[in-house]
């Protein structure tokens, strides 16, 4: 029997969250009727398609087959549903797409230049905020129907994992630290953090708390260029991500990865409401174009 669309909708969203319960909430359906439909689908074509591990899945090589057809069939019924949508010669779509600064430097830079590209009816608007909070809000209010952030956010938003990113360890030249470098040698560590109180202050100080390390903070601050400047003057060391360090530090600072290597994802996440043509293409493209990250060992 052949997959039905819904079917191929749910597989995908299966692909992209990698687990069960994040792709319900992002094609909106109970947990137990996207497992139903995926099984249903397995025992259709007689293949195993996922490979659950825990509380998350994998796709066996069956299963990657089938998602790469899946998108492209799913592409062609969303082009031939926007045949008849009117636009006028003129007519732009807009999209709005909310991001912290770091993320609208790397990752939406690399993007967005595609995107429009490819689709020249299209104005990107970006919105560039400090925090994770802001920008939930923004969505939650209407004023963003996309955000680029750091995964995970607030459950009751519909998450696209989109790539994983290294995070590392910056420190002033001269530094006699091991690379790798071991998470327990945070301790005592001179450091340059964020404000007390902001959002990812408190995600530091969570992982801090993990590990059973305490950094010793010597500047905090929340502008990335005094980020920079501090462990340039010798301050103290910065966790930060390793595509953005390389191009702000060049060779004025060491860059460690940590071990075992320290990844983090990143995704678009938006209200759980119908979105319009242009936020659809924007996550196909970001799922298809978004540059992989590799740990340096």
């Amino acid at each position: 029997m052949t997959p039905t669309l819904a079917q191929l909708r749910y597989l995908v969203a299966v692909a992209d969250c990698r687990s069960i319960t994040g792709a319900a909430a992002s094609v909106f359906v109970a947990q137990s009727a996207l497992s139903r439909a995926v099984q249903a689908m397995e025992r259709d074509l007689g293949v195993e398609l996922l490979a659950r591990r825990g509380r998350g899945v994998d796709l066996t090589p069956e299963g990657a087959r089938v998602v790469r057809l899946a998108r492209t069939v799913l592409n062609a019924v969303e082009a031939i549903d926007d045949i008849g949508t009117p636009h006028g010669k003129d007519a732009r779509d807009v999209l709005t797409l909310a991001t912290t600064p770091t993320l609208a430097l790397d990752l939406a830079s690399d993007l967005v230049p595609g995107f429009t590209e490819r689709h020249p009816g299209v104005d990107v608007r970006l919105q560039q905020h400090d925090s994770r909070e802001v920008l939930v809000r923004e969505l939650t209010e209407g004023r963003a129907e996309l955000a680029l952030v750091d995964l995970p956010v607030d459950s009751g938003l519909s998450t696209h994992h989109i790539q994983e990113r290294e995070v590392v360890l910056i420190s002033p030249m001269g530094s006699r630290l091991p690379d790798p470098m071991p998470f327990q040698m945070l301790d005592g560590l001179p450091m340059v953090l964020p404000c007390p109180g902001t959002g990812r202050r408190t995600e530091m100080e969570a992982m801090f708390s993990c590990l059973g390390v305490r950094p010793i903070p010597t500047l905090e601050v929340d502008e990335r260029l005094a980020w920079v400047t501090g462990v340039t003057d010798g301050r103290g060391s910065l966790i930060w991500y390793r595509d953005v360090v390389t191009r702000a530090f060049g060779s004025r600072a060491e860059i460690r990865s940590f071990t075992p290597p320290l990844l983090r994802p990143v995704g678009i996440v938006h209200a759980r409401r119908s979105l319009g043509r242009a936020a659809r293409a924007f996550i196909a493209h970001a799922r298809h174009n978004a540059p992989l990250r590799e740990p340096v060992r």
